[in-house]
């Protein structure tokens, strides 16, 4: 065995390159003993260097240069801030070790929004901000947030949606999430979905008759307009807003928070203030990406999940709820340019048409054949977990 000195030539242990004077038998024995040992101890140290490198290079050569995050709309809506704040968080708190880049606009999935799921998946991406809707092609059990007026006919829908998503139907929507092989992080808010149009304000089943509105490639969103007289077309959002300068749609649902930032205001005047159905956010990454990670990086991306999650949730609420969003962005010295959404569309000149209690149930008598089909089709068991829940806070 050799060892290497001061970063010169190897020299041989345990040899001598001048003559030793000759020592009696037994000190000669002594010697070598001595040299043995030594030579135990080196080895010793050697193989427990040789086993650290071992064990701690391959955590460390596991991390990427860079992890890619997928999302659907643009860096300035709610959804794309709450994204931003997440990958921003996980930088600081890793000290710089763990870098994730967002990619807008449906760039990882060339567009095609409902196929992120199954990319994600398989490894194409490594984490995502995802609307339930996107995912639900897949995960059946995430239609829950889509069933017509189901949280926008409760007393406060804030409350409802936080309900669910803390109850018990909340655990099983995880569970199926996680079951398709995804890791789920948290959840974040896109926001309930409004409708704009071109034509004309709408505020009864009968003015919706035979309007052109794009939708998300679902089916439960088809089955919804169908019910409500109207012909959904299924378009990819990364298509819509040239189909709306065209006039190949008349109008399109989603939260204002997503389609004020592409100025929606400028082609469609219309509004239609009804929360028909709510979309979640969820923050997710593949599995075999969170296994690469420690238990203390894992601890780290998890915590910084939830607290980006709640960012983007005040940011979809706020000038919407009672409040509790602005108090809350106020703390964290993080209030937008924006805090009364309906001020602002009518600055810009859009209508917006406030639905009474009576206008809003004439829409959810109209779309109630298709929540009870869609109540088979999610779970029976999960939409009946969901209504109690919404029904403990609505006390």
């Amino acid at each position: 065995m050799a060892a290497r000195r001061g970063g010169g030539h190897p020299v041989k242990l345990g040899m001598h390159s001048v003559k030793e004077p000759a020592l009696p038998e037994k000190k000669r024995s002594n010697s070598n003993n001595e040299e043995v040992e030594g030579m135990k101890k080196i080895i010793a140290v050697l193989v427990a260097v040789t086993v650290f490198c071992s064990v701690s290079a391959p955590a460390f050569a596991a991390y990427k240069d860079e992890y890619k995050l997928d999302i659907v709309p643009s860096l300035t809506t709610a959804w794309g801030m709450g994204a931003s704040y997440f990958t921003d968080l996980v930088r600081e708190r890793s000290g710089g070790k763990i870098n994730i880049k967002v990619y807008p606009s449906s760039q990882l999935t060339t567009g095609k929004q409902t196929n992120a799921f199954l990319l994600l998946r398989n490894g194409a991406i490594d984490f995502a901000v995802q609307s339930s809707i996107n995912y639900s092609p897949q995960v059946i059990e995430l239609n829950l947030f889509a069933l017509p007026f189901f949280v926008a006919n409760q007393p406060d829908r804030y409350k409802a949606l936080d309900a669910i998503k803390e109850g018990k139907s909340g655990k099983l929507v995880i569970e199926a999430v996680e079951a398709k092989g995804v890791k789920f992080l948290a959840f974040g808010e896109n926001g309930f979905r409004e409708l704009t149009n071109s034509r004309k304000s709408i505020r009864t089943p009968d003015d919706l008759q035979n309007m052109k509105i794009r939708v998300v490639g679902s089916p439960l969103f088809l089955d919804i307009f169908r019910a409500l007289g109207a012909n959904p077309v299924n378009m990819n959002w990364s298509d819509t807003m040239s189909a709306i300068q065209q006039g190949v749609v008349d109008g399109q649902e989603n939260p204002i928070s997503t389609f004020y930032p592409v100025q929606m205001h400028d082609y469609h005047k219309f509004m239609t203030d009804w929360h028909y159905v709510v979309d979640p956010t969820l923050y997710v990454v593949n599995p075999a990406v969170w296994k690469s990670f420690s238990a203390e990086d894992q601890k780290l991306i998890q915590q910084a999940a939830v607290d980006a999650g709640k960012y983007m949730i005040a940011l979809a609420r706020i000038g919407l709820d009672d409040g509790t969003a602005h108090k809350y962005l106020e703390s964290l010295g993080m209030v937008p340019e924006i805090t009364d959404w309906y001020k602002q569309l009518k600055e810009v000149g859009m209508e917006v048409a406030i639905l009474t209690p009576e206008e809003t149930k004439a829409f959810a008598d109209k779309t109630a054949p298709v929540l009870e089909q869609w109540r088979e089709k999610i779970g029976a068991e999960l939409v009946k977990a969901a209504e109690e829940d919404m029904a403990a806070v609505a006390k």
